[in-house]
């Protein structure tokens, strides 16, 4: 697709060279597209058929006789300055996008699988150049009106055209949004390579026209906004706290997918600023669930009398999850981080093995792939199949995706770290650097190499900071600030940063995302996820080409091709990941004999269990 795009570049004289051929090459396109079978579905699955039948039974690993009621109390860092999620400059409440309902529902226990919510059923061509959504009659915002295709075409407009950054790059290949019937909405695609864009447009919350049209869509508010979701805001303290309620008459609360679903009463999030605080917040009761993510809490935080009598239980879950990529990023727009050489010297002095055994306990693994975890993830050598994408961009990808496997330097965890450091000091003498007077200098411009870590949350501090001290040993400053969480947000959104704490999250379906991580265009976009800066023309290639993978297989393999050149890059330093999630909580909940594969907590699949409940309010231990 994008080669097709650079050809429409040539210029003039190529375009009318080429111009009856286009003409022939279109006429046949949409005869051929004229006579193609179109599928009409309750779901739509990337590969293969949707598990569950129309008006199935409640999914695996819901409760259909979950009882409802009771209000659960979780906790959220930082602060908040608005209830409108969809625009770059607020700092939106925990949980506000849960108030809107979106077209189709995405399936937790199948890779790439949606079926429809707001949307009774799916239409698209065998060549998915296009997919049509019916809505269904019931499908209501809480004022009692209706969600019609006005509200659907809207919502897609502006998004696209005011939303945040992602929402353009989502929404790329989409060329309109046009109603075909009462009920129905149809989104004509660009061209039929994006095989995902059906799911991609199943994500589509749906607002409001009518209730927005006396409201500026670009200004951040704490306006409770008209949604249509299973809750709605009831009540909030600004920066500090808020709390939706269940909507009774919620238009689909008998759909079968949702039977077991949604079943407090209340749920309130209660603001912190510093994550001790919030922790000791939980041990006090004050907060009922707590998701760990910090290693040293589960192994010796937990050790209270409350966990050792049965009012706190501990749950390791496993999960399928792919790990993403949580990393320490570089700001590729600094002079000093174009080199890839420069920051893979960086990158060598973070002491891995010695951080999981001090500080994390063994409980970590560290991250060797963008999609760990998965099937996605790269490993070895460049097979046949990932060479088809990888062959055509020789010489201008690095040369060591074909002729090493890649791998992440290794210490012995005792904290010594001298073969990393001559490691890293060859690499910075190849870039022209070299330690003048006990710094890291430029030999060409004198400067020195010196950069601030930029962090939100305080417990990080523990980590970087023996990074920095073995930055240090090679003459390389390494400066560590911890801002609140909305100066976070926008030194990230406008790319006021050196180096600082990212996470790209990733699917069994990568997509349309990427051109938001790594995409050229991007890069230039504020407030797209491309925080990096990557501007690489072969991975734009590739980003284009993952997109338009015909099949499974294809995924796959352009995947881990793309994996290979974004390690070799060098753009971040890894950190770790955990294949179980660490879950804390006040023993008066129940829960699902089985997760979902890839949903391993699924905190709305949770109930309070009145026996427990009052057990627990009783102070009766396990």
């Amino acid at each position: 697709m994008a080669i097709k795009r650079r050809g429409l570049l040539l210029g003039s004289t190529a375009l009318w060279l080429g111009a009856p051929a286009i003409v022939r090459a279109q006429t046949r396109q949409q005869s051929q597209r004229a006579s193609q079978k179109v599928n009409v579905s309750h779901g739509f699955a990337m590969h293969g058929a949707p598990k569950y039948p129309a008006d199935a039974g409640p999914p695996d690993y819901l409760n259909p006789n979950a009882p409802k009621g009771g209000m659960v109390r979780l906790g959220a860092r930082g602060t908040f300055d608005s209830l409108h999620p969809f625009i770059i400059k607020s700092v939106p409440a925990a949980g506000i996008t849960a108030i809107w309902d979106t077209l189709c529902w995405n399936s937790r226990d199948e890779a790439s699988t949606e079926y429809g919510l707001i949307a009774e059923s799916i239409e698209w061509p065998d060549d998915r150049s296009w997919a049509a959504f019916t809505l269904r009659p019931q499908a209501r915002f809480h004022d009692g009106s209706p969600i019609t295709v006005e509200d659907v075409i809207w919502t897609f407009d502006t998004l696209k055209a005011k939303g945040l950054p992602n929402f353009a790059f989502y929404y790329n290949d989409v060329l309109k949004a046009e109603k075909v019937g009462d009920r129905k909405v149809r989104f004509t695609f660009r061209d039929d390579t994006n095989k995902e864009l059906p799911l991609i447009i199943g994500q589509l919350p749906v607002l409001p026209a009518k209730w927005w049209a006396t409201r500026d869509f670009e200004k951040v508010s704490l306006e409770i906004p008209l949604g249509s979701g299973a809750y709605k805001v009831d009540s909030f303290d600004a920066g500090r706290s808020i709390a939706y309620r269940r909507v009774p008459d919620w238009w689909a609360k008998d759909l079968w997918m949702n039977r077991g679903r949604n079943n407090y009463e209340l749920m309130r999030f209660e603001y912190y600023r510093d994550a001790t605080v919030q922790f000791e917040a939980f041990k006090a009761g004050d907060i009922d669930i707590r998701q760990e993510n910090i290693a040293r809490n589960w192994a010796t935080g937990y050790d209270i009398p409350a966990v050792r009598d049965g009012r706190i239980i501990k749950a390791e879950i496993s999960h399928e999850l792919p790990s993403g990529m949580q990393c320490f990023a570089f700001n590729t727009r600094r002079d000093y981080f174009k080199d890839r050489r420069v920051r893979e010297a960086i990158a060598t002095m973070f002491d891995f093995a010695w951080t999981n055994k001090n500080l994390f306990y063994g409980m970590y693994k560290r991250n060797v792939s963008f999609f760990g975890n998965s099937e996605l993830a790269s490993s070895g050598l460049p097979t046949p199949a990932e060479l088809k994408y990888l062959e055509p961009l020789r010489g201008k990808i690095p040369d060591e995706v074909f002729t090493k496997e890649f791998a992440l330097p290794e210490s012995d965890g005792t904290g010594n770290v001298r073969d990393l450091a001559r490691r890293s000091l060859a690499l910075f003498k190849e870039a022209g650097w070299e330690v003048k007077d006990g710094k890291m200098t430029e030999t060409k411009t004198s400067k020195k190499l010196a950069f601030e870590m930029l962090l939100n949350d305080a417990s990080f501090e523990r980590v970087v900071l023996p990074y920095k001290q073995n930055l240090e040993r090679i003459g390389v400053d390494m400066n560590v600030r911890t801002i609140d969480t909305a100066q976070f947000k926008r030194r990230n959104d406008e790319f006021d940063f050196d180096m600082m704490v990212e996470s790209f999250g990733q699917s069994l379906s990568p997509g349309n995302e990427q051109r938001d991580f790594w995409g050229s265009k991007a890069a230039a976009t504020p407030g797209s996820r491309n925080t990096i800066g990557v501007r690489d023309e072969a991975i734009d290639r590739l980003v284009e080409t993952l997109i338009a993978a015909p099949d499974r297989e294809s995924l796959i393999n352009v995947t881990r091709a793309l994996d290979r050149v974004l390690l070799w890059g060098h753009f971040v330093v890894p950190n770790w990941h955990s294949p179980k999630a660490f879950v804390a909580y006040w023993n008066r909940f129940a829960r699902p004999e089985k997760s979902a594969k890839y949903s391993p907590v699924g905190l709305d699949t949770w109930w309070i269990d009145e026996a427990k409940d009052k057990a627990l309010q009783r102070g009766e231990r396990k």
